[in-house]
């Protein structure tokens, strides 16, 4: 059940409400891991854009987010993803409702969830 702390700038999901809500159409996911986990697994349909790069990329995930206006990012267990929701957030995303998946990818690749492109 999505969970919001005043003091973060994003809501915590699971990745059932994450995948519902990419299958609604109502959002799109980014994947803030490096690039070589990345190409081991990751959701399909994830646009890559590791952690250390989302402060530099606000127009892309800006871009990318299109009329959806909601943002999941993701990383191998939510850590990173938080951190980059934090990030977005700072550099001025503050007109997209930002999501951090909980879990992250593995807990998606475990629960039988489309991987690959």
């Amino acid at each position: 059940m999505a969970t919001k702390d005043p003091q973060e700038p994003f809501t915590r999901i699971s990745i059932e409400e994450a995948k519902a809500k990419l299958d609604g159409g109502e959002a799109v996911m980014v994947d803030v891991r490096d690039p070589h986990e990345y190409v081991e697994v990751h959701a399909a349909g994830v646009r890559l854009i590791p952690v250390n790069t989302v402060v530099n990329e606000v127009k892309q995930i800006r871009e990318f987010a299109g009329e959806r206006g909601e943002v999941l990012f993701i990383c191998k267990m939510g850590s990173r993803s938080a951190l980059a929701a934090e990030y977005a957030a700072a550099a001025g995303l503050s007109e997209l409702e930002l999501y951090n998946v909980e879990g992250g990818t593995e807990a998606w690749a475990a629960a039988g969830y489309p991987t690959g492109d």
